[in-house]
């Protein structure tokens, strides 16, 4: 059975670019009913025009132009907007040509002069085919990564609320540090911040508690706990695109002389930058929870000779002096509670089960958790919380700068 023809859709747009104003014209004449369809005359401008108003699906160039030619145009179209499928159109046909556009241009269809229309049309449908295809792939696989990464941190926040608690502390840190540097993409290292207590889920609970505690660990529960970033890591590392995230997870504990967990010889600038803000942003917190202000917390591990990048641990200290968020302190009931309020302590029922712990920002699970115990169970309330000024809130008991 033969497969049916690509249709042309209307949806999906063209940019076609070639120096000489009569085949502009001509794709414009021949093409226009079937296509959204832009021309323009030159290199420079494709590009100016798929920075301002793309995305396109195709992009046909001419391999002879004068300043940019067709090979060096859609290399850079790769790098600009690589779903975009690419076609070359020339009349020099020699081996030679054919193998530079497809080795550095990677186009989809090499098309000669004269080409007929319905080559053209063709050629362009199959394009449009290509780019559904890759866009559809790239959403699906995006809606999949986003959805896992939300099942483990929910899965966290019921198993851990602890180190879910304390993974929101570190990505919200995560954020004003990358505010502060202007960073541009902080999705991995808010993922990395958020399960870096993943691991942690495997400790059977007396040995979490210990630890957590401060409390004497025997040798056997020393080897579990040197080992939950190695878990975290190892979970996070099944899941396609969270590469980086697992080694930021992996070397979270590494001090940056080398010395500590894992033991390897990965040092100094090897370790993934996002492990080394991990660490002092993780220690820093740990720190200001045993009621060290954050500038004596900061001078303790400026003398831990050896522990921390010290340009990540300058950089830490800068940005959380200059952004610190303006907040209110609530106490309140359950029926008030908004998403985006920070559990300030412990929430715990009238029987004095744990449901949530002190870090753990309100999401739509964290509130239908508590909801469903207020209802069963009871809780005790009132909740301190600290809520964003643009949130909102109901009874102030006092204000804080931090």
């Amino acid at each position: 059975m033969n497969p049916q023809p690509h249709l042309p859709n209307l949806s999906l747009r063209i940019l076609c670019v070639d120096d000489e104003a009569n085949v502009l014209a001509a794709y414009q004449r021949n093409l226009r009913k079937q296509f959204s369809l832009d021309t323009v005359p030159s290199g420079a401008a494709a590009l100016r025009l798929i920075q301002s108003q793309g995305p396109y699906a195709v992009i046909v160039a001419d391999m002879r132009m004068p300043e940019m030619d067709g090979v060096q145009l859609l290399t850079a179209v790769k790098r600009l907007a690589p779903e975009t499928i690419r076609i070359m159109l020339t009349g020099d046909a020699d081996q030679s040509t054919a193998m530079e556009a497809v080795n550095q241009g990677h186009i989809f269809r090499f098309l000669t002069k004269p080409c007929a229309p319905e080559t053209l049309v063709a050629a362009l449908c199959a394009g449009q085919e290509q780019y559904r295809l890759v866009t559809a792939e790239k959403e699906l696989l995006e809606k999949t990564l986003n959805g896992s990464v939300q099942l483990l941190t929910e899965v966290l926040s019921l198993a851990d609320p602890v180190g879910f608690g304390r993974g929101q502390i570190l990505r919200d840190h995560i954020l004003t540090f990358a505010k502060h540097f202007n960073v541009p993409h902080t999705w991995d290292l808010e993922i990395g911040a958020m399960l870096a207590q993943l691991g942690c889920v495997t400790l059977p609970p007396a040995v979490l508690t210990k630890w957590r505690n401060g409390a004497t660990l025997t040798g056997a529960e020393k080897d579990l706990v040197a080992r939950v970033p190695e878990v975290g890591s190892r979970l996070l590392g099944n899941i396609p695109r969270l590469e980086q995230v697992a080694r930021m997870v992996r070397y979270q504990q590494k001090n940056f002389d080398g010395s500590g967990l894992p033991q390897d010889e990965v040092a100094g600038q090897d370790i993934p930058i996002g492990a080394r803000l991990l660490k002092v942003l993780a220690d820093l917190s740990l720190l200001e929870g045993a009621n060290k202000p954050k500038e004596a917390a900061l001078q303790v591990m400026q003398r831990r000779l050896g522990y921390y990048d010290p340009d990540v641990l300058q950089a830490v200290s800068a940005s959380l002096d200059i952004y610190l968020p303006a907040t209110e302190i609530l106490a309140i009931a359950v029926k008030d509670l908004q998403l985006g309020y920070l559990i300030m302590s412990d929430v715990k029922s009238l029987d004095d089960i744990l449901i949530v712990k002190a870090g753990a920002t309100v999401s739509h699970l964290l509130l239908e958790r508590l909801h469903n115990f207020a209802n069963f169970a009871g809780v005790r309330e009132p909740i301190t919380v600290r809520v964003p000024k643009d949130v909102g809130g109901t009874v102030v008991v006092g204000s804080e700068g931090s």
